[in-house]
């Protein structure tokens, strides 16, 4: 696809990538605390605020929990919100992650995923986000600083669509990306200012009997995050998952909008399906990973091997149509996670796809692999062992292992 607009080419890491692209978004707030290895991210944008290049409130807070609250708040006034944590600055932000989409508010936060303690690890997993997995939050996991900068651009136009209402969290791997240079075109301010748009706001009933935007306005008072009991709470919590259904059909349209003015896409917003029309075997995995793995695919295929890669773009809301029709014709599937559910059977990724696959009348072999954490190097020649004990299972029929710890000293 031919990009439309003039584009201009820079050196950027990952996390300059995110504070560029949510400083083109014109945003209202960004309420922060530094941690590694997202701390790129807020001290870049301090300096646009202090260099007067963007009219943002920047609040340097005392905790990671007060920033999201700081957000909370701004995005419930009607401002476009943005932040960015990592590992046990996530972890502290917990609470506040659940009242943040309970009360939905489009809160857009980059998260440099990285290990948590103990021990202390400051290198990059998915252990952060996949441990808010269920917190209500829309989580897009990006595979370079390309993509992270066109998916936060991207993010404040899906959260802040009234049938979708919901915070994002933006996963870029902690150091693979977020301080690693790439190349990484970017879009006119003005071209991104008119992508986003303004901020849209869901009308609501007052007690006053008026139709008005749902946003804290001294003019037209209403309750947010209101004390819901055992009559209301559960409502709520459907309301919510409403937004999540809402929003696979929007991250699509928003992947295909922006393909237009920007001449990149991926995938279809959900998945990013790599040579899997005739595949016999497959890896599905989130982040970085996926662009080594699809090296070693162009290696197989030229080997006569049969095999693709299925990137997970979006985990949450699961797209589960979309999982079942890729995968419907593969023999056998490893589901690679860089995190780990202790005392489940294999990661969290895995669990989600082969519970997708479950009831479909034929479904492939699948197995989990539990690799990379705390930053461990899982390098090609490593990578394409899994493709060799795929073929193995493809062709026997029968997994070896259910669950592998992959590339563990053990």
């Amino acid at each position: 696809m031919k990009e439309q607009i003039k584009q201009e080419t820079s050196a950027l890491n990952g996390d300059e990538a995110v504070a560029l692209a949510a400083k083109q978004c014109n945003v209202d707030v960004v309420a922060a605390y530094p941690i590694t290895p997202q701390t790129i991210i807020v001290e870049k944008f301090s300096e646009y605020v202090a260099n007067g290049e963007v009219l943002t409130e920047y609040v340097c807070t005392e905790s990671e929990h007060s920033a999201m609250t700081a957000c909370l708040a701004a995005s419930m006034t009607g401002a476009r919100t943005f932040t960015a944590s990592a590992s046990a600055g996530l972890a502290l932000m917990h609470e506040m992650l659940f009242v943040t989409s309970g009360s939905r508010a489009p809160v857009v936060m980059a998260v440099a995923n990285r290990a948590l303690s103990s021990p202390l690890n400051i290198h990059g997993d998915h252990s952060d986000s996949m441990a808010e997995r269920d917190s209500g939050w829309i989580q897009i996991y990006v595979e370079n600083a390309q993509e992270a900068y066109d998916s936060i651009i991207q993010a404040f136009k899906i959260a802040e669509d009234v049938g979708v209402s919901l915070p994002i969290i933006v996963g870029l791997d902690g150091f693979t990306i977020s301080h690693t240079l790439e190349k990484v075109d970017t879009l006119p301010e003005d071209a991104v200012k008119q992508f986003v748009g303004e901020r849209q706001y869901p009308m609501v009933l007052t007690h006053e009997g008026k139709t008005v935007p749902f946003k804290l306005d001294v003019e037209n008072p209403m309750t947010m995050g209101p004390n819901a009991l055992q009559n209301y709470y559960y409502e709520f919590k459907r309301q919510q998952e409403e937004g999540m259904i809402n929003a696979l059909k929007k991250i699509q349209e928003v992947n295909s909008e922006y393909a237009k003015v920007s001449g990149r896409s991926y995938g279809n917003g959900l998945i990013d399906a790599y040579k899997l029309e005739d595949a016999e075997i497959a890896i599905v995995v989130i982040g970085s990973t996926a662009g080594t793995l699809k090296v070693i695919t162009d290696q197989l295929r030229k080997e006569g091997i049969k095999a693709g890669v299925l990137r997970l773009r979006t985990f949450r809301p699961l797209p589960v149509e979309e999982l079942r029709n890729a995968l419907k014709n593969i023999k056998a599937i490893a589901v690679m996670d860089k995190s780990m559910s202790p005392g489940a059977l294999g990661g969290s990724v895995f669990s989600e796809v082969r519970n997708a696959l479950y009831n479909q009348s034929q479904h492939p072999i699948i197995v989990s692999y539990i690799f990379g954490l705390g930053g461990r190097d899982t390098s090609p020649r490593d990578l394409r062992k899994i493709f060799d004990e795929l073929m193995r299972t493809a062709k026997s029929g029968v997994a070896e292992k259910e669950v592998h710890f992959f590339g563990l000293r053990e």
